[in-house]
């Protein structure tokens, strides 16, 4: 389990509505760690994502530590120290809300349109009718209400959380690179973020499925992919829109996932010589595009970006 609000809920791993007491609880999770244990025939990661959930919420401190949106669930969990002083990233309220303006002021990438900004726009829509449309919600970002609302929802807002992280990466990067983040994409929806490096123009999309994922005949596949969806088909099109839209050629197509989704940094998809895309581990995004699996050569940046800046559109 991460702390994705995309990830299944502790409740989702063990089988139990989260109104389930204390005794259903418990015999759910004997359940389930009993049908997932390894030396029982089971499968070892599903196992461990069983011990995880029942650490979240096994006993009665932690689930009420975790059912309101603790930071750290509750300051002790029923095997070891809570989440937050194992090192576990930050879940509250700060974790989900929109990052707030960066004030050092080292170099950053130029950048232009807002990172996330549609996807929090669907999210929010998305929540307010689930809520009910007409009733108040005085904190979208509260992590108690992200927790109860369906999967689907709260894979909305780790999309936006999704893009906002590959953004601050390639902020990062330094003024010599320039990004543009939801372009338009006509019929195709948008393209997540087009980064122009000296090694070339990538177009890329940032996403989380909250569960792994793996590559299968050309595209991506996991338990936790909407019916029919097929990411990389959705990236080339999106790409091929800007790219008639813009007239200027993408180097190359990205989909960045969060590092627990894959097994390595970089998994081609498609023909080694010609890939149609790579599926890239956040952390290794900025070795990427820095040309590390780009093509031989490098482009002319003061002309692509001055062709983009005149025919780029934005969601």
């Amino acid at each position: 389990m991460t702390d994705s609000p995309a990830d299944a809920t502790p409740y989702e791993v063990l089988g139990v509505p989260a109104s389930a007491d204390d005794d259903t609880l418990r015999r759910a999770y004997r359940r389930a760690a009993r049908e997932s244990h390894p030396d029982l025939g089971g499968d070892a990661q599903r196992f461990r994502r069983v011990q995880l959930a029942w650490e979240r919420i096994g006993t009665p401190a932690a689930r009420r530590a975790y059912d309101v949106g603790s930071r750290g669930y509750a300051g002790q969990t029923a095997s070891g120290p809570s989440a937050a002083s194992a090192g576990r990233p930050d879940t509250g309220r700060d974790a989900y809300a929109p990052p707030a303006a960066r004030r050092d002021s080292r170099p950053r990438a130029r950048s232009h349109g807002h990172p996330g900004g549609r996807s929090r726009e669907v999210f929010l829509q998305a929540e307010r009718e689930w809520v009910g449309l007409g009733d108040p919600i005085e904190d979208p970002y509260d992590p108690a209400l992200i927790r109860s609302a369906p999967r689907h929802i709260r894979r909305l807002l780790a999309e936006a959380l999704a893009e906002e992280a590959t953004a601050a990466i390639v902020s990062d990067m330094g003024i010599g690179v320039t990004v543009w983040h939801d372009l338009d994409a006509g019929s195709e929806g948008k393209l997540d973020h087009a980064v122009l490096t000296p090694s070339g123009l990538w177009a890329v999309e940032s996403i989380d499925w909250g569960a792994p994922v793996r590559v299968e005949h050309g595209e991506v596949v996991g338990e936790t992919l909407a019916a029919g969806e097929r990411p990389v088909k959705e990236l080339v099109r999106a790409a091929r829109a800007v790219q008639k839209q813009t007239r200027v050629r993408f180097t190359g197509r990205l989909l960045v996932v969060p590092d627990a989704a894959v097994d390595g940094d970089v998994q081609l998809v498609g023909s080694p010589k010609k890939p149609t895309a790579l599926v890239v581990r956040r952390s290794a995004l900025a070795q990427v595009l820095n040309g590390v699996w780009s093509p031989a050569g490098s482009v002319d940046v003061f002309d692509i970006r001055d062709r983009l800046q005149q025919t780029v559109r934005f969601v």
